[in-house]
């Protein structure tokens, strides 16, 4: 496990966090999509927002369905959680 970003008082990060969203964001970029982490909570849970084309797809429920949440938790066994976060204003 790594430091989250954020300062050594953030909760531990899982290093498979890190590679599961390499591989999403591979899928995704296809699309002209991509995937940032935004945060990783103390209850496992990662809070994500899509970016490109995926950001303002009609689609992207369907793709943090089947590829985002599909692909982190059968990566990352402490993952008990995704959230979509929308883009701040």
């Amino acid at each position: 496990m790594t430091d989250k970003p954020g300062g050594p008082s953030a909760p531990l990060l899982p290093e498979e966090l890190g590679r599961a969203l390499d591989i999403v964001r591979s899928v995704l970029q296809r699309d002209g999509g991509d995937i940032e982490l935004v945060d990783w909570t103390d209850d496992a849970c990662a809070r994500v927002r899509l970016t490109g084309r995926c950001k303002a797809c009609p689609h992207a429920q369907k793709t943090l369905q089947n590829v985002v949440r599909r692909t982190l938790f059968k990566l990352v066994p402490e993952l008990l959680r995704v959230e979509l976060v929308e883009e701040e204003a």
